[in-house]
């Protein structure tokens, strides 16, 4: 550090040290740079993607299962594919998607928000009986709504999440 002394001239001495050792401080600066963003990035959350099967397709698929970010997970919507009532498949999505949560580290107990798709209302009650108490005592929020145009691929039930791990 350059000093200035009383008078305001700066000493030979300090002058002919600070220049020596001016270098070796900016090596020093310029070396400690990377590594403080180095650190500032590995506080930053990360996208994720959890593949069914543990890696990706060949192809670019339309959408990624299960992506995880930080701390939060989310799960695509999940149907039923498979003849059945409103309480087989409803039952069916909620196992699917509780395998996708506990296989990326969450829980039913975890989720922060669920969106319930119905392929007719009238299936409201029954889809009910079958998701009460399936997240808990204390269940996430939730949207239902009966989607106008069906669900693809005839599911009677449609349901994505999200999560935290």
């Amino acid at each position: 550090m350059l000093s200035t002394p009383p008078g305001g001239k700066v000493a030979k001495s300090n002058r002919r040290g600070f220049m020596r050792k001016a270098p070796a401080v900016a090596i020093a600066a310029a070396a400690a740079a990377p590594v403080a963003l180095q650190a500032q990035d590995a506080d930053k959350p990360v996208k994720k993607v959890h593949w069914n099967d543990g890696k990706p397709p060949d192809d670019t698929p339309l959408f990624s299962p299960v992506v995880s970010y930080g701390s939060l997970l989310f799960i695509s919507g999940i149907g039923a594919h498979f003849e059945g009532d409103i309480t087989a498949h409803t039952k069916h999505v909620l196992d699917e998607i509780q395998k996708k949560l506990e296989a990326a580290g969450s829980s039913m107990e975890k989720v922060l928000k669920v969106n319930v798709y119905l392929n007719d209302l009238a299936d409201y009650k029954a889809m009910n009986d079958v998701f009460r108490g399936r997240f808990g005592p204390e269940p996430g929020v939730r949207t239902t709504i009966a989607a106008a145009g069906g669900i693809p691929g005839d599911s009677l039930v449609e349901i994505d999440c999200i999560a935290y791990i």
